[in-house]
């Protein structure tokens, strides 16, 4: 065989294992999706205190796991217990407010009483010098003097029920769990025990702590996060492009390799698949729409996020952030080998790179 023949032989050979590449990775991507683009990520809680103040006491370190309801670290209390003092004055003093007003109620009700006997008296006076005025038993003089003191008793008995009206209005109902005096006075203190709670910085969920730059006598903003929490639950995501996906969805079986453990390969399934990305996002912004432009007769491929669900319990302490790849397995009993293969090798590279 001559040397041209010999070239002419490695080309054919060649260009049928670019042939038989190309048809492999064509059916693999359509039938055995595969993606490098996965990562172990957790739920990170920013930890912020509620309100202000300078920082007394730090409980945790940087990587420590915690508890929900531990406490992270706590604030100055004082001024917040000055102000839960203050509140439990003020109802105390709203309560003594009423009180005296009970007394002034009780001194306005007699008031009320006695007017209306004088009323009764004076009236009684005019009618009787009135009908000895007709019988000319008695002088004009006094029967309008009469008739005046009897109209001033009414007033003075209309003054003593303006006033009676007034205390009870400012008392309020006499129920103290209706009073609104009382009601304001108890909202304060509790707001104010509210505060005072506040002081003491405690974890909302279990987790690890990350990021703990702090120490005593830091001043605290209300709002400004001071450490993150991570949680304990790892949520390993996977972006695929969305035709990969047609034939698969949720429960499907899928096999996940971490570059931290190379030569080993996971179980999982399909837990969900995210509703949207963030180029279908679009915001009210009041401008008009851009139109996306590209010059490329085939575009990018749109890819989908979709949650893998692991039970082993190894992978609970991967970080967040760790990369992985995952593939997803067909039903077909030769595919899906073949997948199983697919991953397996890669995972084998990993000792590479």
């Amino acid at each position: 065989m001559t040397p041209d023949q010999k070239f002419a032989r490695w080309i054919k050979y060649s260009c049928i294992g670019f042939v038989f590449v190309f048809a492999y990775f064509l059916i693999a991507d359509l039938t055995m999706p595969l993606t490098p683009q996965a990562l172990a990520t957790r739920v990170v809680t920013k930890v912020a205190p509620r309100i202000s103040g300078q920082i007394t006491a730090i409980h945790v370190e940087n990587n420590q796991v915690v508890h929900k309801g531990d406490i992270l670290f706590e604030i100055d209390p004082q001024q917040y217990q000055l102000a839960v003092d203050q509140a439990q004055l003020n109802l105390e003093r709203v309560m003594q407010d009423n009180d005296q007003l009970d007394a002034s109620i009780i001194a306005a009700k007699a008031d009320v009483d006695a007017a209306k006997i004088v009323l009764e008296q004076r009236e009684r006076e005019y009618r009787r010098l009135n009908t000895l005025l007709l019988r000319n038993g008695t002088s004009r003089q006094l029967r309008d003097d009469a008739l005046s003191a009897a109209t001033a008793a009414k007033a003075n008995l209309a003054a003593s029920r303006a006033r009676l009206k007034e205390l009870e209005v400012s008392r309020g109902d006499i129920d103290d769990d209706k009073n609104v005096n009382i009601r304001v006075a108890q909202n304060q203190l509790a707001q104010a025990e509210l505060n005072l709670s506040y002081t003491k910085i405690i974890a909302d969920n279990d987790g690890i702590v990350t990021n703990l730059q702090l120490d005593t006598g830091t001043y605290a903003a209300a709002g400004n996060p001071l450490l993150a929490l991570v949680d304990n639950q790892v949520d390993v995501i996977a972006d695929f492009r969305e035709k990969s996906l047609r034939h698969f969805g949720h429960n499907s079986q899928a096999m996940v390799a971490f570059d931290s453990k190379p030569g080993r390969v996971f179980t999982a399934e399909v837990g969900t698949i995210d509703a949207g990305v963030s180029s279908g996002q679009f915001d009210a912004d009041g401008r008009l729409a851009t139109p996306t432009t590209s010059n490329r007769w085939v575009r990018d491929a749109q890819r989908m996020r979709l949650h893998l669900i692991m039970h082993d319990e190894e992978l609970q302490k991967l970080p967040a952030g760790a990369r992985a790849t995952v593939q997803l397995l067909p039903e077909s009993p030769v595919l899906n080998l073949l997948a199983k293969a697919q991953i397996h090798f890669l995972s084998t590279l990993h000792y590479i790179y």
